[in-house]
């Protein structure tokens, strides 16, 4: 191995000298907080027909930032982001689908 070249293992630390500092996540913690207290105001505001896009959309931002910042997975491979989104996504669709099928269910009552 010549002088210029760097060995695989220093490479690989490279990806990941940037960590997040108490104070990243004293804010990411902030914005939780924030998003948490505007789901819970679903309860006890009416919001009508836009509380359950609204719920939904506050769950998908804080998914990406627990998942980002908890989980680490800003600074992994992005194999494991795709994983996760990719199940968030799918998530997603299945609820989208189901409250299709309630809403248009027009099945006869017993």
């Amino acid at each position: 191995m010549s002088a210029t070249q760097t060995p695989p293992e220093a490479d690989a630390g490279a990806a990941h000298d940037h960590h997040p500092t108490p104070r990243d996540y004293i804010r990411i913690a902030a914005v939780l907080f924030v998003l948490t207290a505007m789901e819970v105001s679903t309860y006890f505001f009416e919001f009508g027909g836009l509380a359950v896009p609204m719920l939904v959309v506050l769950m998908a931002i804080k998914f990406a930032l627990v998942a980002g910042w908890f989980m680490h997975l800003r600074f992994d491979t992005k194999v494991y982001t795709r994983f996760l989104y990719g199940g968030l996504s799918l998530a997603i669709v299945l609820y989208v689908v189901m409250h299709l099928l309630f809403a248009f269910d027009h099945a006869p009552r017993v």
